[in-house]
């Protein structure tokens, strides 16, 4: 018959100040414990420290207590020690990061995703705190109920309570190097590139009614594509360098890329738009990768016309597999961000796609949803802290 251990949980909770967790494993050494596990925490300098150990060896488990707390008291601390047995139990099957963003999050709404985490049967082993701006992000680390079925119910929870939240799965692949592959326009910049050029043919009305239909999944985007560069025939090629003065990228943008790149993840564009612009981002924003259509200029005129096969729905998703492959990353490590309706194939063929600021049908069929301006909340997702973000600018 198997006999399983006793094991004492001693925790400290009070003011924190430097010296306490040294202090409190030299108190506990006296007694030649075993250490099998701890957690520390500190909120708003107030600290929770658990330690969890073996019974003292030359001694009772009442000196061991007095003496703990007898340290805790000359400390200014509180203490608590609870006999047991045996380890923590072992997390169960199933297991998923859940990030929370909230502007701001509020209690109603932490109170129904956890209820909702419940109600899948699965239970939350962790929560901590990810970022504090420009939104507040946490992250909720689940077990028991399979990704994809948390993924369902907290979207349709997020909704409900105004808050964005992502779903993936644990593992070594979260920690990996990865790929992230994002479209241009409404995404990486503010603007809708064939606007900024249609407004200097003034046709800008026009043109921005066609593309936000296409966005939409109204109308067939290789058609409108054609339809709104033809517009644009006659206009001088000095527009380009005009163009690409306006062009502004989207909050958190220079962010999310840089932060990326230190940490070794590579980062393309794909975009509906053209190469003229993207070629310029590429090399302002230092990505690896870019991929548009091309405005055909001849004599120094826009023609109306693109030159080569256009970059539409199912070619975005192409380029990110094209990419995947010279990145030597699996689609399943690659990250897909867009906001329109050309975007849904690359989102889905990606092993996380984001639907940022996204319309409602691009929402609902994404892996998640961001709906703040600020582009690098996305490194909340892949859970990065702003923390870790801000000491890598100071240390870059």
């Amino acid at each position: 018959m198997t006999t399983v251990a006793r094991t004492l949980l001693v925790k400290i909770f009070g003011r924190d100040r430097a010296g306490l967790t040294a202090g409190l494993f030299d108190t506990l050494a006296a007694y030649r414990v075993e250490v099998i596990d701890i957690e520390q925490i500190v909120t708003r300098g107030r600290i929770t420290l658990c330690a969890l150990v073996t019974p003292p060896v030359g001694a009772t488990e009442g000196e061991l207590r007095a003496t703990i707390h007898s340290w805790a008291g000359s400390m200014r601390l509180e203490a608590e020690i609870i006999s047991g047995t045996g380890d923590n139990e072992p997390r169960a099957p199933g297991r998923s990061h859940v990030t929370v963003l909230g502007q701001p999050l509020t209690a109603e709404s932490t109170a129904g995703i956890a209820a909702t985490i419940t109600g899948t049967g699965a239970n939350i082993d962790r929560i901590f705190r990810l970022a504090k701006y420009p939104v507040t992000a946490v992250e909720f680390e689940v077990s028991g109920a399979a990704t994809e079925e948390l993924r369902t119910a907290l979207a349709i929870a997020a909704a409900r309570l105004g808050v964005d939240v992502a779903v993936v799965a644990s593992g070594l692949q979260r920690r990996a190097q990865r790929l992230v592959v994002m479209d241009v326009d409404s995404t990486l910049i503010q603007d809708e590139v064939i606007e900024l050029f249609a407004a200097h043919a003034g046709c800008e009305a026009e043109v921005a009614e066609v593309t936000a239909a296409a966005m939409r999944g109204e109308l067939d985007f290789e058609q409108s594509l054609h339809a709104r560069v033809a517009l644009l025939a006659g206009l001088e090629d000095s527009v380009v360098d005009k163009v690409r003065e306006e062009v502004r990228l989207t909050p958190g943008a220079r962010t999310l890329i840089r932060t990326l790149k230190r940490l070794g993840y590579q980062v393309g564009v794909v975009s509906g738009g053209f190469t003229q612009i993207t070629d310029d981002l590429k090399d302002r924003l230092s990505l690896d990768f870019a991929a548009a259509n091309t405005l055909e200029i001849v004599d120094g005129k826009l023609t109306g016309r693109i030159t080569g096969p256009v970059v539409d729905r199912a070619g975005k998703a192409r380029l990110l597999s094209g990419f995947a492959a010279q990145a030597g990353v699996p689609l399943s490590q690659t990250v897909a961000i867009g906001d329109g309706a050309n975007d849904l194939d690359m989102l889905n063929a990606a092993g996380l796609g984001v639907a940022f600021n996204a319309k409602p049908l691009v929402r609902e069929a994404a892996h998640a949803a961001v709906n703040v301006p600020f582009l690098d909340t996305v490194l909340y997702l892949l859970g990065i802290t702003r923390d870790e973000v801000e000491a890598a600018d100071t240390t870059g």
